[in-house]
């Protein structure tokens, strides 16, 4: 399996590769984000299961406590609109998420290096604003 480690912002950041196995076990993608000496992981939507979408499966809740423990970042990188269509919970962890500095849920790489290094994607700057419902 083959990581993208780069420095953005002063952020030394591991990006996990579209392809691969499902994403179920927050210590072992900690144990990795500090083989890689990384600040921030960033895990493709794909990497995701349903499930972790499901904010009472708990699974969210868990990997996000566990990277802030020992404060490692993260950010999950592709398109959730469905998913966020679909639950007014999610919208809501999304929203707020994105107003903090532990957990961010954006577009594309390029998104997540406009965020760390101040600026704005061409996506964000294109895309409206999703309304709090």
């Amino acid at each position: 399996m083959t990581f993208h480690t780069q420095e953005l912002g002063g952020i030394r950041v591991l990006e996990l590769p579209a392809e691969g196995p499902r994403v179920e076990h927050p210590t072992d993608l900690i144990s990795l984000a500090f083989e890689h000496r990384a600040e921030l992981l960033a895990i493709p939507v794909e990497r995701l299961g349903e499930t972790f979408f499901k904010l009472a499966s708990g699974l969210a809740g868990e990997l996000v406590q566990k990277f802030v423990n020992y404060r490692i970042r993260l950010a999950i990188l592709g398109d959730i609109s469905a998913h966020v269509e679909s639950s007014k919970a999610l919208r809501s962890f999304v929203y707020e998420s994105n107003r903090g500095s532990h957990l961010w849920f954006l577009e594309d790489r390029e998104a997540l290096a406009a965020r760390l290094t101040g600026g704005r994607s061409e996506s964000e700057r294109t895309r409206a604003p999703v309304p709090q419902r």
